[in-house]
């Protein structure tokens, strides 16, 4: 399966054979690297985390998805929305530096590293212009039947770690643009305006528990249009012992999400087998417990990258059902 990868700067700018992208030539270098094959229904843009070079970043997005594949291959009837004629994902992988020492310093240097590229830095404005033209170019119905029920593809974002900051960031930023800028949807349901994103899955999300409501306050108006959904596991020790020293609070990849701007839904990871209800995925914010699933991993980060398991793509593609 093709996966387009895109590389950051330190300060989040776009890169092309190790040099920045000229800020004139973003719209035409994103046309020469983004063609998703002509019969993709879902576009998937993924932001790893921390400790992880750029060979290992297209190693886990691979992996994500040949999971999705196994997963949809061995259990479709646990998707009823997606079928062999409209379901077909294509992944943009979102790199970027985060290599650091794997203690508390190392920590600090690539969660501050992570602020700076998304307060500060270009990361917003380079993810949420990608958003865009993704929004704008999404294939058109006539010349895609299966998507009768859509202005064109279904755009997901998942995170691992610092990289569900960074794509939060970009939303957030994106909130505040004019559509032809970014992304163009201002609030669920508004009549006349195109959609944008249909799902946010955040995989041990680094950022304290109560970041929806202090940082990312201005995503309940951003482009969304589906749940923003974030997993959570006891043993994840780099958001819970690090997280807790560096931010003097645990973060999201251990105790889940905390307050919100709207209610939060407390599930359980539900094992590969067995089909989320509508209900358990029909909110805002849902903190889904992966302390069962997300068990294996040495060291001072714990379980914290042990992610890539059937029981994630099986919550991806819940969502992606879940969009229709």
């Amino acid at each position: 399966m093709t996966i387009c990868a895109l590389d950051l700067d330190e300060v989040g700018w776009l890169l092309t054979g190790g040099s920045p992208v000229p800020a004139p030539r973003l719209h035409d270098h994103f046309s020469e690297l983004l063609k998703p094959p002509s019969r993709t229904t879902d576009i998937i843009v993924y932001a790893h985390g921390w400790q992880t070079k750029p060979e290992a970043a297209y190693r886990a997005a691979d992996r994500l998805m040949a999971l999705a594949e196994e997963q949809y291959a061995q259990r479709s009837n646990l998707y009823p929305h997606l079928t062999a004629t409209n379901f077909a994902p294509w992944m943009v992988l979102i790199r970027w530096p985060s290599r650091s020492a794997p203690f508390l310093a190392g920590y600090r240097r690539i969660r501050n590293r992570a602020h700076t590229m998304g307060i500060t830095g270009y990361a917003p404005r380079i993810i949420g212009q990608l958003l865009g033209y993704l929004d704008d170019n999404r294939v058109d119905p006539a010349a895609a039947p299966v998507l009768a029920n859509r202005d064109g593809q279904f755009l997901h974002l998942v995170g691992h770690s610092f990289g569900c900051r960074l794509l939060c960031e970009a939303v957030q930023w994106a909130s505040g643009h004019q559509h032809g800028d970014t992304l163009g949807w201002s609030h669920p349901g508004a009549p006349g305006r195109p959609f944008t994103v249909d799902s946010m899955l955040l995989l041990q999300m680094a950022a304290p528990r109560d970041a929806f409501s202090t940082t990312f306050t201005a995503l309940s108006d951003a482009p969304l249009r589906g749940p923003i959904v974030a997993t959570y596991a006891q043993r994840d020790w780099a958001t819970g012992l690090w997280h807790r020293i560096a931010e003097q609070q645990a973060g999201i990849g251990n105790q889940g999400l905390g307050t919100a701007p709207e209610p939060v839904s407390n599930i359980s990871m539900l094992p590969p087998d067995s089909a989320y209800p509508h209900a358990a995925l029909d909110h805002w914010f849902v903190s889904v417990d992966s302390s069962r699933v997300f068990v294996k991993g040495k060291g001072p980060a714990g379980a914290h990258s042990d992610y890539l398991r059937p029981e994630s793509a099986h919550l991806m593609l819940s969502l992606a059902d879940y969009s229709r």
